[in-house]
C-alpha cells in the first residue's frame, strides 16, 4: 500500500481513485500475482525498464517477458510503495510517481527504484495504467532525491 501524505485525507476525487488503482497494482506485483497485476494495465500499455534493453510496446510483450523471468525462477516476495504522488494531467489522465522497494525470491536486500505510471480512465470508469517507466533510485545510493 502507498505510504505518505498523498495517501491520506488530502487526496480527493480522481487522485484518491488513482492512488487506489496504484495500490492494487503494487499489491498484485508484491504478491507475484501475474493475472491480477496485468489486469491493471491497458492492452496497449507501454513499458520502459532500466534493466531491460529496448521498449516493451504493449502489455502482451511484458507478459511474455514476465513468463520468461518466471521460468528462470523470478518471483516477487514483497513490494513497498514510498512517497506516492498523483498529478492529474486532465479529466481522464493521471501521472502516479513513487519510490518502490522490491524484494525478489533468492536475493538479498531490496531493489531501490523509482517509478512513473501514467493512468487513464477506462470506459467503465476505473483507472488503467497505460505507461510505466522504472529507473534506479539515486536516493538509495545516498544521492539527492529528485
Amino acid at each position: 500500500m502507498p505510504d505518505g501524505p498523498a495517501a491520506g485525507a488530502a487526496a480527493s476525487g480522481g487522485q484518491a481513485e488513482v492512488l487506489a488503482a496504484a495500490a492494487c497494482l503494487v499489491s498484485a506485483f508484491g504478491a507475484s500475482d501475474a493475472r491480477r497485476y496485468f489486469s491493471c494495465f491497458a492492452p496497449g500499455a507501454s513499458f520502459i525498464f532500466h534493466n531491460v534493453p529496448g521498449w516493451l510496446p504493449d502489455r502482451a510483450a511484458y507478459e511474455r517477458l514476465w513468463t520468461e523471468w518466471e521460468a528462470g525462477g523470478f518471483r516477487v516476495e514483497q513490494c513497498r510503495s514510498l512517497e506516492p504522488s498523483v498529478t492529474m494531467a486532465g479529466p481522464g489522465t493521471a501521472v502516479f510517481t513513487h519510490r518502490v522497494r522490491t524484494r525478489l525470491a533468492g536475493t538479498v536486500g531490496e531493489l531501490a527504484e523509482r517509478e512513473t505510471i501514467v493512468f487513464q480512465r477506462s470506459p467503465d470508469g476505473g483507472w488503467l495504467a497505460v505507461h510505466e517507466h522504472l529507473s534506479p533510485d539515486p536516493a538509495a545510493d545516498g544521492g539527492t532525491p529528485a
